[in-house]
């Protein structure tokens, strides 16, 4: 309670207020109905109209301010949804209880965060939400009228955006309150597919004098697959198969699971092998050159790679070629960036992401699956990337399938909104406004596609760090910033 009276106290109050509220109500990716009612009792206790489709959107209408009636109605949109990561040792479950959230100073900036106890902090798109939530109801903020439109699932499939009905809303100029860099407007993002891998492989016991022997990796950075990527942060998943592939002499698989979420890069995996009584020595030594090559290759010095030895565990396991071909291609999935956008500077054109590997056994077969994430701003190459992933999975024995695409949000630099945004930054702060696409999936691409792409959008807002893993914080200050911002803009819009 101590962190969330600290987190009300901040400035701007009406802004973290909300937050608290957010983050104390359970939101994971497809369970949005606690986060849902309790937006629906602020907005009804404010006396505001809601409107629900049978998805889980919601639209929140807010009457304009006296004397701009006449403006135009604008939308500011979120998402409900958070993406629930914590660290492996850490006792928490995001379907009933709240955020452990913090107030602490940034030991590499010393500026006030808010964060979390060891899991994801939700200001990923909490803090949107907040800014809207405050926006509509302080009455210092001069607005015409207004739409508070929060999506479900956006983490997770983008389902909630991809439902929308074209008359869901009414307003044509669309803030999206979903990007995390206080200094830049987004006009653009890549778009996005799913596929996956799945292999149902015949279990064998294994004979009495084999050695079984668990292989995890872990404290690896993880990170958003959009944001994060071209960073080069290490794959859980990745990096266990290299120390597979290094011992692979006779190997036979038990059990493999790494990561949670195709969105989020894996922080810590696992393996269950055996093998001849020299297994666990060639997985040490495959080990140590692994965790050498990757401390050489990244910025991944918290990388711990642990071999132990469970003598006398009966175990099933599939056969040393089904392992060598599963192994294969897990090697041979492209993970990271794939290329960089040939017009747009800096600009992440295409990449993967192994999200997720899992594996389940019924007692006779052992079936296991890769979960990965192609994003890229064509379409095109995004196609060649799920088409390369199902090609490997092919030749490995697995069935593939693809699904759950969405298209990227095409930039418009002519945008009348953009045009504002612009002009505003300049005067609040002194300096222009970095305008860039990303390379992150945002909904705007969708919505606008939705609506018969009749909207002039844009996104702002506080810079946040480490989303969709424990690392996740957001800075205070910049809050404070993107409150001043979008208040402005909307005094701005509201002019007749």
């Amino acid at each position: 309670m101590a962190d969330q009276l600290a987190i009300e106290s901040l400035e701007p109050q009406p802004v973290w207020r909300f937050f608290a509220g957010i983050a104390a109500t359970p939101r994971p990716s497809k369970h949005e109905e606690q986060i849902r009612a309790h937006t629906r009792r602020l907005a009804e206790q404010r006396g505001l109209k809601v409107r629900e489709d049978g998805t889980g959107n919601m639209v929140i209408e807010v009457p304009a301010s006296p004397g701009c009636e006449t403006a135009p109605t604008i939308v500011l949109q979120g998402h409900f949804d958070m993406v629930p990561e914590k660290n492996a040792d850490v006792a928490h479950d995001f379907d009933q209880d709240p955020i452990p959230v913090r107030v602490e100073q940034d030991a590499k900036t010393g500026r006030t965060v808010v964060t979390a106890a060891g899991t994801t902090l939700g200001a990923d798109n909490g803090i949107g939400m907040a800014l809207a939530l405050a926006a509509a109801t302080e009455p210092d903020v001069k607005h015409g009228p207004l739409e508070l439109l929060n999506t479900v699932d956006e983490e997770a499939g983008m389902t909630g955006a991809k439902a929308l009905a074209p008359d869901f809303f009414k307003g044509k100029i669309l803030i999206n309150l979903d990007s995390e860099e206080d200094n830049a407007i987004y006009i653009g993002c890549a778009g996005g597919c799913d596929t996956t891998l799945t292999w149902k492989l015949k279990l064998k016991p294994c004979p009495g004098n084999c050695q079984p022997v668990r292989v995890t990796v872990s404290g690896l950075r993880g990170g958003h697959s959009g944001g994060d990527i071209h960073e080069n942060r290490g794959n859980a998943n990745k990096v266990l198969a290299r120390v597979l592939h290094g011992a692979l002499r006779g190997l036979r698989l038990a059990e493999i699971k790494g990561g949670s979420k195709r969105n989020v890069i894996p922080r810590e995996a696992s393996a269950l092998v055996c093998g001849s009584k020299r297994t666990g020595a060639a997985l040490a030594a495959a080990a140590k050159e692994v965790r050498e090559k990757v401390a050489a290759e990244s910025d991944e010095t918290g990388l711990k790679i642990t071999v132990e030895t469970a003598n006398g565990q009966a175990i099933s396991a599939i056969s040393p070629a089904d392992t060598r071909r599963l192994v294969a291609a897990l090697v041979a999935v492209p993970h990271g960036v794939h290329g960089m956008h040939q017009k747009v500077p800096n600009l992440v054109e295409t990449s993967n992401n192994i999200g997720v590997v899992t594996s389940e056994s019924d007692g006779d077969t052992l079936k296991i699956e890769l979960h990965a994430l192609s994003r890229s701003s064509s379409q095109s190459l995004l196609h060649a990337t799920r088409d390369q992933i199902e090609a490997v999975g092919q030749l490995a024995g697995a069935q593939a399938e693809s699904g759950n695409e969405y298209p990227g949000w095409e930039p418009n630099p002519d945008s009348p909104t953009l045009a504002t945004c612009r002009r505003i930054y300049r005067n609040l702060f002194g300096e222009e406004a970095h305008v860039a696409a990303i390379h992150a999936g945002l909904e705007c691409g969708i919505i606008n596609e939705r609506m018969g792409n009749t909207l002039d959008t844009v996104s702002f807002g506080p810079t946040i760090t480490g989303a969709h893993s424990p690392d996740e914080l957001v800075y205070v200050d910049s809050v404070a910033k993107s409150w001043k911002f979008l208040k402005a803009i909307l005094a701005e819009l509201a002019k007749p």
